[in-house]
């Protein structure tokens, strides 16, 4: 192969592999923190029982806010914290890395395709050799 067009092709494939290991890249390196529901969005503790419950000395959260045996005190007043004061937010990470991840085994495969395809055209191996004699019947 001459070396023009070994060239091209070792430009093309490392072109190739760097487009599908972007989103690999912008994936892998995103911040992990951003996936806690905002806080202006907490779920209340009432909505939230599929999902956890919270326990105090064991017994259930919920219970002992409808008893009215959890206060709180602010500025030298004692409040009865209800239930409506509690809400939740949720780290949603690992639902969200599950998701992803069928989708970034496309990338994933491309790189390794254009990575075997730019080492076989460095090391020579896609040459054309022409045809051999004719064996013998």
């Amino acid at each position: 192969m001459p070396p023009r067009i070994r060239f091209f092709f070792a430009v093309m494939t490392a072109t190739l592999f760097f487009i599908a290991a972007l989103p690999l890249y912008r994936e892998l390196s995103r911040r992990r923190d951003i996936w806690w529901t905002p806080p202006t969005m907490a779920v209340p503790l009432t909505e939230s029982s599929d999902r956890v419950e919270i326990y105090a000395r064991g017994r259930p959260l919920a219970a002992l806010l409808e008893a009215g045996q959890i206060r709180i005190v602010e500025d030298a007043r004692i409040n009865v914290l209800a239930a409506s004061d509690v809400g939740l937010r949720f780290n949603n990470w690992d639902r969200v890395r599950a998701a992803q991840l069928p989708e970034l085994l496309i990338p994933a495969g491309a790189c390794g395709a254009a990575l075997l395809m730019f080492i076989l055209v460095l090391s020579g191996r896609l040459v054309y050799r022409g045809e051999r004699g004719s064996v013998a019947a």
